[in-house]
């Protein structure tokens, strides 16, 4: 199990960055593997399972990139939907530019990082990433594939 400094460092991230307030993440249990981090929901059950040898559980919610931090996809289109900040509304062209690779220009009040973008009706996708006033896709190739299908 995740120790409280890195539960602490983790959801005051997503409160900070995506206005996602920690007590949202209360009822559940985060552990910990070298480069991620899991998510599962508390659960009396859970004791039961604890003499078992187990290599993943739950969602993967981070993962460490280098000396950074990144929530995963999964993670955010789950949660996404009750951030207040850091999110972008994007159309179907400026989707059509980032899954063609392109990066697109907008401007944030926002420090440079992760982006929440969603499209139509609150639909979050994933993460972009928010460069010096641009935004580059962070979404996975599957993610990708499934959003043009959608969008055609």
């Amino acid at each position: 199990m995740a120790g409280e400094d890195d539960r602490h460092h983790l959801f005051s991230y997503m409160e900070h960055r995506f206005g996602i307030h920690q007590v949202r993440f209360a009822g559940y249990l985060l552990f910990e593997t070298k480069k991620n981090w899991f998510l599962i929901k508390s659960t009396y059950l859970i004791g039961s399972a604890s003499q078992l040898k187990v290599s993943k559980v739950g969602l993967r919610a981070f993962q460490r990139v280098g000396s950074f931090i990144k929530p995963t996809t999964r993670f955010i289109q789950t949660f996404g939907r009750f951030a207040t900040r850091a999110k972008l509304q994007i159309d179907r062209a400026q989707l059509q530019a980032l899954l063609g690779g392109e990066k697109i220009h907008v401007d944030l009040p926002l420090d440079n990082g992760y982006v929440i973008l969603v499209i139509g009706d609150n639909s979050v996708l994933g993460l972009g990433l928010y460069l010096n006033g641009k935004v580059c896709s962070q979404l996975p190739r599957k993610e990708i594939r499934s959003a043009m299908l959608n969008i055609a």
